[in-house]
């Protein structure tokens, strides 16, 4: 019987293991691993992309997704998390879960017998940075050597994929005001991964001679209450025209979306000619069905 994989932070997986599941994202005829089987997809947290992205990654691979609302199961109200996980269990080959607490994804994953995938965690979005790295791979071939700039908040999105790259060889540096840095053991996780993590006050010195600049919303969905201090905080780290043309010439913009056009990013960088939003949202379903093939194909 092959072991039971989770996916709950970007280096659940080896350096090696995410270059093949890079591989399988491209992949246009996959191995039906899901053929005549379902997976539960879990929202405490509504979302558009991770949604569509992952039901549609399921009906690829042959499966029936069956999305469920927290209010649904009622996430240690009705019922505990664990017995949840041990019910979906019962019914689907793979459980994916987007909470609020990282805590929950990783107490399912302790009593699941099947697969469990984070679709987001306030401490990590692993999915969100495969799909960023295989945006990147479409872009300019190998990661390795790319410089990934980072102009915002130290969260969910930025921590996953400043591990992600540095598994794969890139440079990744994070700017944003003091205060806003990633924590220690944040760091210490980056660096176990292969990473760096620097981090760089001037979003004009983070951006020089990037190949990708990123950015995300400043006040995440569940943090409406750091709204005012945070739009004081970041007011200097938009990504205007101007930024995006300290980086490399060949550069993309990156956003894992939504955006708030005008604050974080300018609508011309949005929509503009360097920009790859729906070209990365897209990716997200590539990188799911890859991911997914992965876990639930190995021998």
């Amino acid at each position: 019987m092959r072991p039971v994989r989770h996916f709950l932070e970007v280096d659940d997986l080896t350096a090696a293991e995410l270059a093949k599941v890079l591989e399988l994202s491209a992949d246009p005829s996959p191995t039906l691993v899901l053929e005549g089987k379902g997976m539960a997809l879990l929202f405490e947290k509504p979302s558009a992309r991770t949604r569509h992205s992952m039901e549609m990654a399921v009906v690829q691979l042959g499966g029936h997704p069956v999305s469920i609302a927290g209010g649904e199961v009622g996430i240690d109200k009705r019922e505990s998390a664990e017995d949840i996980a041990r019910t979906l269990a019962c019914f689907h080959a793979a459980i994916g879960a987007r909470v609020f607490d990282h805590g929950l994804v990783e107490r399912m994953a302790a009593v699941s017998p099947v697969s469990v995938v984070n679709m987001l965690s306030d401490q990590a979005h692993p999915l969100q940075a495969l799909g960023d790295l295989l945006t990147v791979t479409q872009e300019f071939g190998p990661i390795s050597g790319r410089r990934i700039a980072f102009v915002g908040d130290a969260n969910n999105v930025s921590r996953s994929l400043a591990i992600g790259a540095g598994m794969a060889g890139a440079e990744f540096v994070l700017s944003g005001p003091p205060g806003y840095h990633f924590s220690s053991a944040d760091i210490d996780r980056i660096s176990a991964a292969g990473g760096t993590a620097e981090f760089v006050d001037d979003p004009v010195e983070a951006v020089a001679d990037a190949h990708v600049v990123y950015t995300d919303v400043w006040v995440s969905m569940g943090e409406e209450d750091q709204a005012p201090e945070k739009m004081e905080a970041f007011a200097g780290y938009i990504v205007d025209e101007a930024l995006m043309a300290r980086a490399d010439p060949d550069a993309i913009f990156l956003h894992c979306l939504p955006a708030r056009p005008g604050l974080e990013a300018t609508e011309g960088v949005l929509y503009g000619p360097q920009s790859r939003i729906w070209q990365q949202a897209e990716n997200r379903m590539h990188a799911a069905r890859g991911l997914l093939t992965f876990l639930l194909g190995m021998t």
